[in-house]
């Protein structure tokens, strides 16, 4: 696959956050991805079946573990203590990825830019941090990241959050992505492994940040398939695997707001004093002073002051309290604002989901499910444990029975987790599982505005990823029909010539010849470690992954 190769990688997996055929099939067709139509033409191509939920911090693990979130243990952006969150890191993976398991049989990696693995496990080889890592990620080896940037230039985790036009960011979208290219091509020079993974993000947050905008869409995919090209021409792999987390496309259904419909039923509490999970949350959680305290008034009526009534309107079409902040942040204005709202407009911005008030609620909407808030589990429980299986039936049939403004279900999908989920982390799983109907319905956190609105964003993920796998190794002509997420680390594995791990969920794809199970050793998980980074929040919550 090289005409001077400089290095000999003997797997190559390439990562393409939101990857799917429907995005990328017209770009293949019109040239503009000439290297990854390469790939697809020289092997093995079709749709990668992704997991419940797919979300980036949740569905790139489970790849490159080869394990459901029950055994993981991740099942969003956000990892809880009682009803305290944090950002989630790599301490929060509580099963091997595949470089770890590569490296207890004596081969080498290099890994750049792979969603949740900071803090890097140390290996024979090299880790660079992808995203919910800070900006200045610690990389292994220790110092890495100085070499890095010494040897290629500037290298960054994140655009700089005060990018507000469409050219500048679209100029920032090249640049992160060109980063990644050149960091990998570096560090496979360098370390000159057996395994290498790079992961490109840009190609999920185009569609956050720039939805239905096709041409910036190309711009983004031609600057990956610029990379890949010259990843392929000098990392001259023996086998290629491209594979994405989930797929991405246009929401045509409504928002549904499942914490608001169960507040109609007396299961939800709200609280505007800045205890639980944010639903509207304020302008600047720090940095907005909202005066005296006072009670708000309840429901939607007309003698609420009309800015609380404009608020509420901004809500209900899904303007975003973090993105008003990037935008008055932007232009210098976070700080002035912040003086001057009303307190009672602020009150407004800021009613939540009060946890230990509540029966069940919806904590973090991209885990797609309603924790039951049991006694004896949770720190201050409503639910006795005599309770628990008829509040989740409860919350079957009142889930199952929802239906949109149209008459449609908004899910196709309502069961208990444990049909979902297995593994020894499936308490850490919402207790009922919410799967929207063809994943055309947004699902929101917060609570007002109604149980239904227009979607907060108009593109967002998809069931169906993409997967495809060539090599001199490979048979192009072996079918990829029901491939899923669960498959990608034993298939990688196997092309490595080493066994699956009998706790993976998922088999070998039929391309590649399999090489056995065996039984790893324990994996030794550690103590998890905090994020507590104000600036990742930021980010996420800009992304409108923390509403």
């Amino acid at each position: 696959m090289a005409d001077s190769p400089q290095a000999n990688v003997e797997t190559l997996l390439i990562g393409i956050d939101a990857g799917c055929r429907s995005v990328l099939d017209p770009l293949v067709e019109a040239g503009a991805v000439p290297n990854l139509a390469s790939v697809f033409e020289a092997g093995a191509v079709g749709r990668l079946e992704s997991q419940i939920p797919p979300w980036t911090p949740s569905a790139w693990p489970s790849l490159y573990t080869g394990t459901n979130p029950g055994k993981h243990g991740v099942y969003g952006f956000l990892t809880f203590e009682g009803y305290d969150w944090d950002v989630v890191n790599a301490t929060h993976v509580r099963e091997p990825s595949l470089w770890e398991l590569l490296d207890g049989r004596g081969r080498s990696s290099v890994v750049v830019n792979a969603p949740v693995t900071s803090p890097p496990a140390e290996i024979d080889g090299a880790v660079v941090p992808g995203y919910t890592a800070p900006e200045d990620p610690t990389c292994h080896p220790e110092g890495l990241l100085e070499d890095v940037r010494e040897a290629v230039g500037d290298y960054r985790v994140y655009a700089p959050r005060e990018v507000d036009d469409e050219e500048r960011a679209v100029e920032w979208y090249r640049r992160l992505v060109a980063m990644r290219g050149e960091a990998f091509r570096y560090l496979v020079e360098r370390f000159d492994p057996d395994f290498g993974f790079v992961q490109f993000q840009q190609t999920d947050t185009v569609f956050h940040e720039f939805p239905g905008d096709d041409d910036t869409v190309r711009a983004v995919y031609e600057a990956v398939d610029e990379q890949v090209g010259e990843i392929l021409s000098t990392c001259d792999p023996d086998t290629v695997v491209v594979a994405s987390d989930h797929g991405m496309g246009e929401y045509t259904g409504y928002e549904f707001r499942p914490n608001e419909l169960l507040r109609r039923r007396g299961l939800v509490e709200t609280t505007t004093d800045g205890e639980g999970m944010p639903t509207w949350t304020t302008i600047a959680d720090d940095r907005l002073r909202a005066g005296e305290d006072g009670e708000r008034a309840a429901g939607g009526g007309t003698d609420r002051p009309p800015a609380e009534r404009a608020l509420d309107a901004l809500a209900s079409v899904g303007l975003t309290a973090q993105r008003i902040e990037a935008a008055l942040d932007s232009v210098g204005l976070a700080e002035f604002v912040a003086e001057r709202v009303p307190a009672d407009l602020a009150r407004a911005a800021a009613e939540q989901v009060d946890f230990p008030a509540s029966r069940a609620y919806v904590r973090d909407r991209i885990e797609l499910g309603v924790r039951v808030n049991l006694a004896g589990r949770e720190p201050e429980g409503t639910v006795d444990p005599d309770e628990y299986e008829a509040v989740r039936d409860e919350l079957v049939d009142l889930l199952s029975a929802v239906e949109t403004p149209d008459g449609e279900p908004v899910f196709e999908r309502v069961v208990r987790r444990e049909a979902v989920f297995s593994g020894p982390h499936v308490e850490a799983a919402p207790d009922v599982l919410t799967v929207p109907r063809e994943y055309d319905e947004f699902l929101s956190a917060r609570v007002g505005g109604g149980t239904f609105g227009p979607p907060s964003e108009p593109y967002n993920h998809k069931r169906d990823g993409v997967v495809a796998i060539a090599g001199a190794d490979v048979d192009p002509d072996a079918g990829l029909a029901g491939a899923h997420l669960f498959d990608v680390a034993p298939t990688v594995l196997a092309t490595l010539g080493c066994p699956a791990s009998d706790r993976m969920d998922g088999s070998v794809l039929s391309p590649v010849e399999p090489a056995g199970t065996e039984s790893y050793p324990a994996f030794d998980a550690g103590e998890r470690a905090s994020t507590d980074d104000g600036d990742v929040e930021a980010r996420l919550a800009d992304l409108g992954y923390l509403e």
